[in-house]
């Protein structure tokens, strides 16, 4: 079954909070919610115009605001670059305590992804091998709080599907999956159907963005990530490429939440919502 979430980043530009998106997510019938989180404290968040969570706070209270609003955590999304030595340095403490939160609110998911650069200074195996000491002692954690750690397709090293598959191969074990982004697959200049194909086994989570054509025309194969569509879901030049993903998912019986990355306006929710529903019901 295929249902739907949306990340609260999605106010991030508008300079929204969390209640913000949680309203939002209410007032368009969804029944999951996605958020990013803080170690430690922002001044932004704080001031109220951040939908990001500190990790310093309450996850019980959380929680009962949640249920409050009839929503359930799908994913928390913890992804400061995993890769190279920063990796080691902040991902791993940062991944780690976002696991802990997850499962203090009954989170199933955790989301890391590689940051926009490769580090200065090392080479891609010498990135790699960091990365995977880096992994183990965070699917220690993972194991331990029952909870999956997503890779997310977003910088140069998950883009590439070669280096993509040494990621998630390099352990066994159900507690790493995938999590595919249909707009950075695309604005990187690959295809987020190949990657579907090629990861389904893996797949565990996906964020779902379009692409306008002006976007697409400035950035792809420039970039490896954008942040959201600004666009609605469906309208740009990427909404080919999610019907036919959510068309094999159908196919594959593929059970999982597909949550929405789209500019927090309620136009453009109204549209993707609508949009996404419609490839959900069809045949």
């Amino acid at each position: 079954m295929l249902q739907l979430s949306m990340h609260t980043d999605n106010w991030r530009c508008l300079s929204g909070s969390l209640k913000q998106a949680c309203e939002a997510a209410k007032r368009f019938g969804l029944e999951f919610i996605e958020f990013g989180v803080v170690d430690g404290q922002d001044f932004i968040e704080g001031l109220g115009y951040s939908p990001a969570v500190s990790l310093d706070s309450n996850p019980i209270k959380l929680r009962r605001y949640l249920d409050s609003m009839g929503l359930r955590p799908s994913q928390i999304d913890g992804a400061y670059p995993i890769t190279g030595p920063l990796g080691a340095t902040f991902a791993v403490r940062y991944a780690q305590r976002a696991i802990q939160f997850a499962a203090a609110i009954g989170c199933p998911r955790v989301d890391t992804t590689d940051g926009q650069f490769k580090p200065e200074g090392y080479t891609d195996d010498e990135v790699l091998a960091i990365t995977k000491v880096n992994y183990r002692q965070i699917l220690e954690w993972a194991e331990d709080y029952q909870v999956v750690v997503n890779i997310e397709t977003h910088g140069p090293y998950t883009t590439n599907p070669e280096i993509l598959d040494k990621m998630l191969n390099f352990f066994d074990t159900p507690w790493l999956r995938f999590n595919l982004d249909t707009g950075n697959t695309f604005i990187s200049g690959g295809n987020p159907v190949d990657f579907l194909k090629r990861f389904l086994p893996k797949l565990s989570y996906m964020h779902i963005k379009d692409v306008s054509e002006s976007l697409a025309a400035r950035m792809r194969g420039e970039e490896t990530g954008i942040a959201m569509s600004e666009s609605p879901i469906g309208s740009g030049v990427n909404a080919k490429n999610i019907a036919e993903c959510i068309r094999i998912l159908k196919k594959a019986k593929w059970d999982g939440v597909l949550s929405i990355e789209c500019s927090g306006t309620d136009e453009n929710l109204d549209a993707s919502i609508k949009w996404l529903r419609k490839q959900i019901a069809g045949r």
